[in-house]
């Protein structure tokens, strides 16, 4: 791999920090933007800043040439900003952006693939070498069930027969790994799933199985999921993005290829394989 300095946004995140260790167990110089204290391998900077504060970004870009950007955002709003800092100092940066942002005659359908649309459109005409990176459902969110999982054993959830084909953030963190230190991605949007469609249904048992006790799966109305999320703080363009796009899955689910083991040469890892290397975070 060509040798680069890079700097990680989003590094105290799974998939951003699945990227920091790769990238460091590769022997890559990486440094990893927080916002707050963190903890990293020994030989992986951290530095303060914060992608809602252009001007902050400085000390962090310092010698770096290429940067992972996760944006933290619900809008692109002072996405130019950051692009323009990153540019004074980087040649490259590579966005994790989402599978459902699609094509460029496509419409973006909600709020969220609105704000990646917009990031991608902003970081091709950056003047930057760029890649954009679009993951299908990451298996990690299903970590929100974790609380309830550890005290009830009842996930209480909509939409039991949601397929989707979850992908583990170690396997983000290989594709964007080779974005970052080779030319193999340059200029690519990349499309990436987990191996196979796995029900929510499904996920629980798994869950269930990992950490060998008994958890299930306790369907409720979408009205009633809105209800909650909303209660719980979540912003209404969120909470209006989500569910109603993934109730749509259900007749028209995300698709499944197998771009993870072409570009990293190592197949997708299940579903299963995740719930095991996540059990603590369960019991």
């Amino acid at each position: 791999m060509t040798q680069r300095r890079i700097l990680v946004t989003g590094a105290s995140g799974k998939v951003g920090g699945a990227v920091v260790t790769q990238l460091h167990a590769a022997g890559v110089p990486v440094r990893a933007l927080v916002r707050r204290e963190a903890h990293f391998p020994a030989g992986v900077r951290a530095v303060r800043g914060d992608l809602g504060a252009p001007a902050s970004l400085d000390t962090a870009l310092e010698g770096v040439d290429t940067v992972f950007l996760v944006w933290p955002f619900l809008s692109a709003e002072g996405a130019s900003d950051v692009l323009d800092t990153i540019g004074k100092h980087a040649r490259r940066v590579v966005y994790l952006s989402s599978q459902g942002v699609g094509s460029k005659d496509q419409e973006p359908g909600d709020a969220i693939t609105s704000f990646h649309a917009e990031l991608e459109r902003l970081t091709e005409a950056s003047g930057l070498e760029w890649s954009a990176l679009r993951p299908t459902g990451f298996a990690s969110n299903t970590l929100g069930w974790a609380e309830d999982i550890r005290t009830t054993g009842v996930v209480r959830a909509p939409l039991a027969r949601l397929a989707r084909p979850l992908i583990h953030e170690a396997d983000i963190a290989a594709v964007a790994v080779r974005a970052l230190t080779t030319d193999d991605l340059l200029g690519a949007r990349p499309l990436i799933t987990g191996p196979e469609l796995i029900t929510q249904e499904r996920q629980v048992a798994l869950i269930s199985e990992a950490i060998g006790r008994p958890v299930r799966f306790e369907e409720i109305a979408l009205d009633e999921a809105i209800e909650q999320m909303t209660a719980a703080g979540y912003p209404a363009e969120l909470v209006e993005a989500v569910l109603p796009a993934q109730a749509k899955m259900i007749d028209s689910p995300e698709p499944v290829n197998d771009e993870v083991q072409r570009i990293t040469g190592t197949p997708a890892r299940s579903f299963r394989e995740w719930a095991a290397d996540h059990a603590a975070d369960f019991r």
